[in-house]
């Protein structure tokens, strides 16, 4: 199954979309499925439900961090090859969608004080975009991930 195939189907079983995405890398993360959806389940709902960074977002920049990502803070060149990477991977998502953001992405007007998620229904589902979402971003790096040993530009 594909990684975006694996994460669509965690989020139709009500995972957010931050832990949807982190979910179905958690192998490559070295994670054990459980530690991936609790260390990404901050970030749902644009994090914490205020509508900023798209959830499906910051999972896929978590999944990249831990397969990546850099571990010593004196490591300049692989701070910055890092951070490369991240935004190459932001404007790939940006590309296809428009924004980052969750309240743009969802067409939803100002930050969000409501913590109470939604109840996940059938018009749940229907007015929101979250599903495509996730695919996208589980998509875009399963296909960084296929096309780059090392950091491209070419991706």
């Amino acid at each position: 199954m594909s990684k975006r195939d694996q994460a669509k189907e965690l989020f139709l079983e009500g995972y957010n979309c931050a832990q949807s995405v982190a979910g179905a890398y958690a192998e490559e993360m070295g994670l054990d499925f459980d530690m991936a959806v609790k260390m990404s389940s901050s970030f749902g709902g644009g994090m914490g439900r205020m509508r900023e960074v798209c959830g499906a977002v910051s999972g896929m920049f978590l999944a990249a961090g831990a397969i990546y990502g850099y571990g010593n803070p004196k490591d300049f060149e692989a701070k910055k090859e890092h951070y490369k990477r991240i935004q190459l991977l932001a404007e790939r998502f940006k590309k296809e969608t428009g924004s980052i953001i969750c309240r743009e992405l969802l067409g939803a007007d100002g930050e969000n004080t409501d913590y109470v998620p939604g109840r996940r229904t059938d018009e749940y589902y229907k007015k929101r975009p979250c599903a495509e979402m996730v695919c996208l971003a589980a998509g875009i790096l399963e296909e960084y991930i296929k096309q780059n040993e090392e950091f491209s530009d070419t991706f």
